[in-house]
């Protein structure tokens, strides 16, 4: 309750213009406002935003290669960490300039998400007090919570960056998290620190491929932790590249790259060599007196790794949300799904409804499992079995019941699914001949096999699909109206996939099943988002495989969807005037696309794109 007093002070001072009071703010905080009122920036007012064009985007990502491929990969598994907690992780240049973003689905859909794009400059000048520019400006990691955010209308956020240094101390990148100010997230910025840390430990191992890399430590447990001192030498024993942690265990000695090892440490090099290529951990004084354990990570020329153990991970202390069967997350869905458990108890027949590839089986094994029956779950294409064998396959039939039948008979898919769940697949292409003893079946629930005598009696859920209309055609005479009303008891109706609410969900849900290690940026997912998709999941999953095989580098990006044909897109997203064109049809697709992830702001999709407003609002009215 004191901090929240202070800040109530500071922000009284600062909003009514009087002097800031003494302690009341961290003084990294205190400092940024300072400067910010000497700007001349209203913390009342709205900042100045700067996005930078896409192609500006991409010739810095090509200069950030290799900081970029293992900083997507940290931000995937801090992803995971925080999953649910309403945030987006962003990497940043050295400068500032966003590159890339990975979120959460509800954070990229509020005003903040649509103003963390890649492109956007987030320097102290024109955003006032925030995380990501102090970081950049102060080279150290920086936590900025609430309304400690210079500019009011941020106050409702989180903001925790770190620098990515090289092996120079020299800021390459930036790391940063924002996330709804619902609570202080104090163990976010932690992950984001060690994040951080693992990149620059990774970039170490990367560039220093034909160097041998030694970890040390005082204590020989955190040999294989973050905490750990990475030195990378050459064969002849010149320093090359030395982590954080390293420059701080050897302060006061002469750690500058190019220095020999023989200046830090007392052993000599080969002395030091002839215990390490032996694969153990020796002990050693540095050149100030101090013991250290050391060990070697890596030999030269990559010709092995010698007990090569990944720096231990912080763990999540938000726990990772466990990935549902699949996403339902659209309100849609949503209400069709309330009350399927309340239908299964009452023993209600349940039909689903959707187009091709929208994930009927998938809703009918979730009925299943909401009926919480101990039988199993039988599905049944009714567009696979002709109709002369339709009845014997449901209801079985005994031995030589007809030509062709099993020498053994059957007992058919009805009682296979007794106790349990039975799916009638494609419904639509039931036989008519068919419909009245399914009609029958479905009212008494009884059992006879063809060339049977006795009648046995089935409990099952009875659970239908189609993507056909079934009432068009009880009007043309093809289904029985009477059959329909017992298989519509209770109808889920599965939107197109174009038409999800919960689409980046859904790009997220296949990715993990596809490549759980592999990042997918939010630029990605809002160019998958401009297709059509007519096949629906079925296709977006094959989309999805196509590019996980094609991919050059360890991430999925906007760049990965390039070979999308653009005639598949939504036909909403050329305007009439272009559509016959194929050069402006291009054109107006990426004027319409960076209008929506500007949050539709006229102005800043004629900055970013270089064109005058009017160009910008012929193509999107």
């Amino acid at each position: 309750m004191q901090h929240l007093s202070g800040i109530d002070r500071a922000r009284s001072a600062l909003e009514g213009g009087s002097r800031l009071p003494v302690g009341s703010l961290p003084a990294v905080v205190a400092d940024s406002w300072q400067r910010c009122r000497d700007l001349g920036l209203d913390p009342r007012s709205q900042p100045r935003s700067s996005v930078i064009p896409f192609a500006d985007v991409n010739v810095r990502r090509e200069k950030t290669a290799a900081l970029r491929r293992l900083a997507l990969a940290e931000m995937q598994l801090l992803h995971s960490q925080i999953a649910g907690s309403n945030f987006m992780i962003a990497l940043g240049d050295a400068e500032g300039v966003v590159l890339d973003t990975i979120s959460d689905e509800r954070f990229a859909e509020s005003a903040a998400g649509r103003a963390i794009i890649p492109g956007s400059l987030w320097d102290e000048r024109l955003r006032g007090t925030n995380a990501l520019g102090l970081a950049a400006a102060s080279h150290k990691p920086v936590a900025i919570y609430g309304r400690e955010h210079y500019f009011s209308c941020h106050g409702h956020l989180s903001c925790m960056a770190a620098p990515i240094l090289n092996s120079r101390g020299v800021t390459i990148g930036l790391l940063d998290a924002s996330c709804a100010n619902e609570a202080r997230q104090e163990h976010t910025h932690a992950l984001v620190r060690m994040a951080a840390a693992q990149i620059e430990n990774g970039l170490i191992y990367q560039e220093c491929a034909e160097s041998f890399i030694f970890a040390f430590h005082p204590r020989v447990e955190y040999l294989d932790t973050l905490s750990a001192g990475l030195l990378s030498v050459s064969r002849e024993g010149a320093v090359i590249s030395l982590n954080r942690p390293g420059t701080a265990l050897l302060a006061g000695l002469p750690a500058i790259i190019g220095n020999h090892f023989d200046d830090l440490f007392e052993a000599g090099f080969g002395a030091a060599m002839d215990g390490l290529l032996n694969g153990g951990v020796i002990r050693i004084r540095d050149k100030a007196g101090s013991g250290v354990f050391m060990v070697c990570r890596q030999i030269g020329l990559r010709k092995a790794v010698i007990d090569a153990k990944p720096a231990a991970r912080l763990p999540s202390l938000v726990r990772p949300v466990g990935a549902p069967e699949f996403v339902c997350d659209d309100p849609v869905i949503k209400r069709s799904m309330s009350e399927i458990a309340d239908a299964t108890t009452l023993r209600m027949p349940v039909h689903i409804t959707g187009e091709t590839g929208t994930g009927k089986e998938l809703m009918a094994r979730h009925v299943h499992t909401l009926s919480n029956r101990k039988g199993e779950f039988v599905a049944v294409n009714c567009g696979a079995l002709p109709e002369s064998l339709f009845i014997a396959e449901i209801f079985g039939h005994e031995r030589g019941a007809f030509t062709n039948a099993r020498n053994d008979g059957s007992p058919g898919l009805a009682r296979a699914a007794d106790k349990g769940t039975l799916f009638f697949d494609e419904v639509a292409d039931i036989p008519l001949a068919a419909q009245t003893s399914l009609l029958r079946f479905l009212d008494s629930m009884e059992v006879r096999s063809i060339g049977g005598q006795k009648t046995g009696k089935v409990d099952v859920q009875i659970v239908s699909a189609t993507n056909r209309d079934l009432q068009e055609m009880v009007t043309a005479k093809l289904f029985r109206a009477d059959l329909l009303y017992r298989l519509n008891a209770y109808t889920v109706r599965l939107p197109a996939l174009k038409a999800r609410a919960d689409f980046a969900g859904i790009v997220r849900h296949l990715m993990h099943e596809l490549a759980p290690d592999t990042p997918i940026t939010d630029a990605a997912i809002m160019r998958l988002s401009m297709h059509s998709w007519p096949g629906n999941i079925r296709e977006l999953k094959a989309t999805l495989q196509r590019a996980l095989v094609r991919r050059h580098m360890d991430y999925v990006d906007e760049h990965s969807f390039d070979n999308i044909a653009s005639g598949a897109t939504r036909d909403e997203d050329t305007c009439v005037s272009c559509q016959s064109h194929p050069l402006d049809s291009n054109k107006c697709r990426e004027i319409r696309s960076t209008f929506r992830m500007t949050g539709e702001n006229i102005s800043k999709t004629a900055r970013i794109l270089k064109l005058s407003r009017t160009t910008v609002y012929k193509h999107i009215r």
